[in-house]
Formats: C-alpha cells, sequence, structure tokens
C-alpha cells in the first residue's frame, strides 16, 4: 500500500480543498432519487457510494480514469415486476461493486431470485465526512440497510467504508446479522466489476501469485463461465494488471474462502468479476450447503483495496 500524501492546511481555506466527501442525488433518468456519497482522497482516488443502493461502490476511478465497470443500466433500482422476479438483479447490474446475499447468492433456485433478495435495496445513511483529527486522517461512511420479509427472510447489513485521505485503498466492513424468528443462512458474495481500461489486452488476474486469466485478448466471442477457487491462504490477496493501474484485493478467509471469477468480453459488454464468496458450489451448479444461524447471530466481512500505477509497461489507453 502506497503511503498517503500529506497536505498543508495551512495554505488553504477549507481542508476540502484537499480531500472531501459529498452527499448527492442523481437527477437524470432512472438513476434519479439514488443518494450517493462522492469520495475524493486527494492521493488520485476517486469513488461513489450508492446509499439508494445498499451502499455499494457505483464509480471507481484512479487518476481520473474511470476502472469501475459501468453498465446500460445505469445506477438505477431494479425492476420489481413479479414477471422478472427471479432475474431483477440483471435489470441494475452495473457499478464498482455490487453485494449480493444473503439468503442466496448465484443462480436462481428454490424460488430465490439471482444472487440473492439484498442486492439494491435502499440503506439508511448513518454517518459520513472527513475526520482530519483521527491518527490516520479518513474519509468515511456508515449506513444500514435491512433485508426482509415476514415469514422469510431478515437480514440487517451494517456498512462502514473508510479511505486514508491522501491515500490510494479503501477498506469494507460488513456486519450481516439474522434478524428474522427463524434460523438462517448468511451467503455473501461481493461481485466486484471492472472495465475498460482495467481489462483489455494484455490484463491479468492473480490469486495469492498464482495467475488465473490471462493475458486476456479482448474482445471475445462468448461469455466465459463462472470459475471457483479457493483461497489457499488466511489471507487472500486478489491483484488485478490491466492498463490504467493494478487493483489488489484482500480479505481474510475464514468467511470468505472462495473466489469466484466471470466475465463477458463479447463487444458492447466488456465487464470482468472479481467475486470474493462465502460458499462453494457443488458439481450439479447448486450452492454449497451454507452454516445456519439463530435469529441474532452474525457475520462479519472485511475487504480492503489498494489502487496503483500500472506495474506493466503498455501503450496509451487507447492503444489495441
Amino acid at each position: 500500500m502506497r503511503k498517503p500524501a500529506t497536505f498543508p492546511r495551512h495554505l488553504a481555506a477549507d481542508p476540502r480543498q484537499f480531500a472531501s466527501v459529498r452527499r448527492i442525488v442523481l437527477a437524470e433518468g432512472p438513476e434519479a432519487g439514488i443518494e450517493t456519497l462522492a469520495f475524493s482522497t486527494g492521493g488520485g482516488l476517486d469513488f461513489w457510494v450508492t446509499v439508494g443502493r445498499l451502499m455499494d461502490i457505483a464509480t471507481l476511478s484512479w487518476r481520473g480514469v474511470q476502472l469501475g465497470w459501468q453498465s446500460p443500466a445505469g445506477l438505477r433500482r431494479p425492476d420489481t415486476g413479479p414477471a422478472g422476479r427471479e432475474r431483477r438483479f440483471s435489470t441494475a447490474f452495473g457499478g464498482f461493486l455490487n453485494t449480493c446475499g444473503f439468503d442466496h447468492i448465484r443462480q436462481p433456485a428454490d424460488g430465490r431470485p439471482l444472487h440473492g433478495s439484498a442486492p439494491f435495496t435502499p440503506a439508511r445513511l448513518i454517518a459520513y465526512g472527513e475526520d482530519w483529527e483521527a491518527s490516520a486522517p479518513m474519509l468515511f461512511c456508515e449506513g444500514e440497510a435491512l433485508c426482509w420479509a415476514h415469514g422469510g427472510f431478515g437480514y440487517r447489513l451494517r456498512r462502514r467504508i473508510e479511505a486514508p485521505i491522501g491515500g490510494s485503498s479503501l477498506s469494507l466492513r460488513d456486519q450481516v446479522t439474522v434478524i428474522g424468528a427463524e434460523p438462517a443462512p448468511i451467503m455473501a458474495l461481493y461481485h466486484f466489476n471492472l472495465g475498460y481500461p482495467m481489462i483489455a489486452g494484455g490484463s491479468t488476474i492473480e490469486l495469492d501469485g498464482e495467475c488465473l486469466a490471462g493475458p486476456l485478448s479482448a474482445p471475445e466471442d462468448a461469455v466465459t463461465p463462472a470459475s471457483l477457487h479457493p483461497a489457499t491462504s488466511a489471507q487472500a490477496n486478489c491483484s488485478v494488471s490491466g492498463q490504467a493501474a493494478t487493483i489488489a484485493f484482500h480479505w481474510n478467509t475464514v468467511e470468505l474462502p472462495w473466489l469466484q471469477l466471470w466475465r463477458d468480453l463479447r463487444p458492447g459488454a466488456g465487464v470482468m468479476s472479481i467475486e470474493p464468496c462465502s460458499i462453494g458450489r457443488l458439481d450439479d451448479g447448486r450452492n454449497a450447503p451454507s452454516p445456519v444461524l439463530k435469529p441474532g447471530g452474525s457475520c462479519v466481512f472485511e475487504i480492503d483495496i489498494d489502487v496503483a500505477d500500472c506495474r506493466r509497461s503498455s501503450g496509451p489507453l487507447g492503444a489495441a
């Protein structure tokens, strides 16, 4: 991780000259009304957190270049009609992070929709801002979302996101608690989505030093089916190197022991997904069993993300 920059605060009228979190509301088309927090670390890393979409990370740019995958759906809420319930995730899929769970992940099964019932649930913002007085000054936000249905699932997500001021990293900490009347499993899949120029010809994906994909050749003719990889250490390290940057994902494998990869690099799609997840998959494609927790039981998931200049040389971003 690069050491955060320091700033001469006495030379500015307001510390937001250097770094800030600003609360905005999107106003156009299907995105209208989505409450959003715009983070600018002052260290080259900027990102948006969409409170109106489960406090997921919608955009992530490095030195002015967008790395997160932006889909034609935009930052909208999903369609809610009963006919499309199984595939509601697909109607709003996009952005740097879509959190999946907590009653289900992966393909629809047993009446549960693709990637579960939690994605895109509006959250309640509890706190946000800049903490210049901390021993390590930081930007932060914290919020809560309830995913609940009477007679069915019931979960509370408490999320905190932090980014060091002057830095090039961010951390995400989730606590998911069973709040229904019945015991329930907690399943989680963190659907990180990267697009061009992060994913282009020559991009590589490594897990704990082993190359899992790449060098990629883009575009491709077909969707590449999801592949599942067990973590091999207590702290997983997944590194993605592309034309624009290197992104490293770090997480504890006690709660997230698997990494799933999926990509659609066909013309007009151009997405690569990095997906730390809590459970594996059986040979027939169904989810492996997940431990059942009593009401009040919880799981904590933590993921750290570092962004740096690309380790390999490349031509200009527009080069083939």
